[in-house]
């Protein structure tokens, strides 16, 4: 694909007139949707947010590439936008973004677009052509430019083919004393459109300069390309990987390894392509622990972190289940009360949800394990799950599960006791390796985690649960309201985010041990206030918001409604007090509602669009409909009034 197809004239703006990073993000997304390459302003918004969050696309050297791959964008198009002035925007180097390339790629974005966007990502990487885009005046100029350095690249990769062909017939032949140091990496971003091509090029250039022999392995948007093989992994000195996501790292086990954000790919190429060569990093193990990294990491996770992360892989994968089963069997519920309990109707439904349901502690436990012990933790992992499911799955005799509290530990035990495994038969000969997978981790994983379930976790935790479980079912009004208000609040303190997840995570407990959707109520309603109040603030106090905003705002109404919390993340981003504080007082004054009142939602999502299948559908959309106004006065009045450039 030609670049001129990708860099659109009518897609810059030469003049770019934000002084801030979210008022230029929300000017080049606003040009985006004036010529018609994207269809949805707030979904496309949200994804660029969501990948700044991760980290600052403001790569350094006057540069930034926002960037999304989602269903909002019609075709792939690079807007390119300069600022005089220059904008803060939190770059990785400190210094202000003068150069702008908003990169929109749609998602289901064939390989030709992909290329292209790879090859543009790499140019950036030549000063040359970065000080002639800041002089350029037109947007002409800027396409030629672009289209010279493309000519060049295809010249000189040409050129390098050959050299690295001949240098692989050289390196066959030299004696020990004439080869180059020789270095592989792998480059690799969240959305692998950007940075993954940019660090590869960094590295490749900054190597050519010292005289390294390098081989870069991509893991972007198009898979995998310039895969390293097992004997370029064996000869070479060091490896590199700059990486913000998984890759794949056993195949680099007892290699001096690197391991650094894909950021550092692009700005500390010397000192990393230094380490690898001097052999300065560490060795890497991959049979060390679960989480594989190098003590060279750049940053460590804490403790909580680590579990949470673990916690989150159990939930992301059970959230199906959950949500698939739950509204069958809320379904279900509806049309008992229609056409009877012996319908053929109401028994497809029900019995297809209850199926569903019986794979959410099982399914829970084994993607928690899964993220700590990786593939071999499956099987205890879900065995063990499974075991905390069952009434009878102990030594000692019990009418109650162990649950969800019980899947919990189920999980994190089989993750934990393959990582004892994997530690204590690190010594093993290499000659068992392919035992090791096929029979020691299943039999003595199975083992030690059903042991430890079946005589410890099982008869223990299913006492808790029966006592939780009591304690639920004959909870008063007063402890109910408590309970429905603190989880309401929460839904609304990170929107998303850990607290949200933890409310969410524990309604969805007393729903799987009890059958009652009262909890469900208190967190759908808690989580649908925040996007309700951002629309309904914006409709009613216009002068306080900008016309983006106010276009933003009418968004929330569906994103409320709908029970995506999320749609209020830009607003919250932009203005955490207000927005935040305002949320959750209206979130937590409706969950405690839905508790006063005794709503019931049978349902683990859906927003407004499972009322029916409340006992109290009208008492529900009130409780709704009350917080989200109590939130959106608050802040529509406490949000000061936007300021005149």
């Amino acid at each position: 694909m030609d670049l001129k197809q990708l860099l659109l004239k009518d897609a810059m703006i030469m003049d770019l007139k934000a002084t801030t990073k979210e008022d230029a993000i929300e000017e080049m997304v606003d040009k985006y949707y004036q010529v018609g390459v994207i269809d949805d302003k707030e979904l496309y918004k949200a994804d660029i947010l969501k990948r700044e969050a991760q980290t600052s696309t403001g790569i350094g050297d006057g540069i930034a590439m926002p960037h999304a791959r989602d269903k909002a964008v019609k075709r792939a198009t690079v807007l390119f936008a300069k600022s005089a002035k220059g904008i803060d925007y939190q770059s990785l180097d400190g210094q202000p973004a003068y150069l702008f390339f908003m990169i929109a790629a749609p998602d289901g974005a064939d390989n030709l677009h992909l290329q292209a966007l790879a090859a543009l990502s790499s140019l950036l990487i030549n000063p040359e052509l970065v000080k002639n885009l800041k002089a350029a005046k037109t947007a002409d100029e800027v396409q030629e430019l672009f289209d010279k350095a493309m000519q060049e690249k295809e010249a000189k990769d040409k050129a390098d083919e050959e050299k690295q062909k001949a240098k692989e017939a050289a390196a066959a032949s030299a004696s020990d004393d004439e080869k180059k140091p020789y270095v592989v990496a792998v480059t690799a971003c969240p959305t692998g459109i950007a940075h993954t091509y940019m660090a590869e090029a960094a590295l490749k250039e900054q190597a050519e300069k010292m005289g390294v022999d390098i081989k870069v392995e991509t893991n972007g948007s198009e898979g995998v390309k310039h895969k390293l093989t097992a004997s370029e992994i064996s000869r070479a000195d060091g490896v590199i990987i700059a990486a913000d996501k998984k890759v794949d790292m056993p195949r680099f086990d007892g290699k001096h390894l690197v391991n650094r954000p894909v950021s550092d790919g692009i700005n500390k190429a010397e000192e990393l392509i230094n380490l690898a060569v001097e052999q300065k990093a560490p060795v890497f193990h991959s049979e060390g622990g679960a989480v594989e990294e190098s003590a060279d990491s750049g940053e460590k996770k804490s403790l909580w972190s680590k579990i949470y992360a673990d916690l989150m892989n159990g939930i992301s994968n059970m959230l199906p289940f959950v949500v698939g089963g739950g509204i069958l069997m809320a379904i279900s519920f509806l049309l008992e009360n229609s056409v009877g309990a012996h319908s053929q109707w109401f028994l497809f439904f029900n019995n297809v949800g209850n199926y569903a349901f019986s794979f959410l502690i099982p399914v829970l436990a084994a993607y928690i394990a899964v993220s700590i012990g990786d593939r071999p933790a499956l099987l205890p992992g879900f065995v063990g799950g499974y075991m905390a499911s069952q009434a009878t799955a102990s030594v000692v005799s019990s009418k109650s599960p162990a649950g969800f509290i019980g899947g919990l530990l189920a999980g994190f035990i089989a993750g934990w006791v393959i990582v004892f495994l994997k530690r204590w038969l690190k010594k093993l000969p290499h000659t068992l390796d392919g035992l090791k997978t096929i029979l020691i981790y299943p039999v003595l994983g199975l083992l030690l985690t059903g042991a430890i379930m079946y005589f410890i976790v099982d008869p223990v935790f299913a006492v808790v649960n029966a006592a939780i479980t009591h304690f639920l079912e004959s909870m008063g009004t007063g402890n109910a309201v408590i309970l429905g208000t603190l989880l309401g609040g929460m839904m609304s303190i990170d929107m998303g985010g850990p607290f949200n997840k933890a409310a969410y995570t524990f309604a969805i407990g007393t729903f799987t041990a009890t059958h009652d959707g009262a909890l469900m109520a208190a967190v759908m309603v808690g989580g649908m206030i925040p996007p309700l109040a951002i629309a309904i603030a914006t409709t009613f106090w216009k002068n306080k918001f900008t016309d983006q905003e106010r276009q933003a705002g009418l968004s929330n109404y569906i994103l409320g409604l709908s029970f995506i919390t999320e749609g209020a993340i830009p607003f919250a981003a932009g203005d955490p007090l207000h927005v935040i504080v305002s949320s959750v007082i209206g979130s937590a004054i409706g969950g405690g509602l839905t508790q006063l009142w005794g709503v019931n939602v049978p349902a683990p999502h859906g927003g407004i669009f499972v009322t029916p299948l409340a006992n109290k559908p009208l008492l529900y959309l009130l409780a709704v409909l009350i917080g989200a106004v109590i939130s959106g006065v608050i802040y529509g009045v406490w949000k000061p009034a936007k300021k005149n450039n």
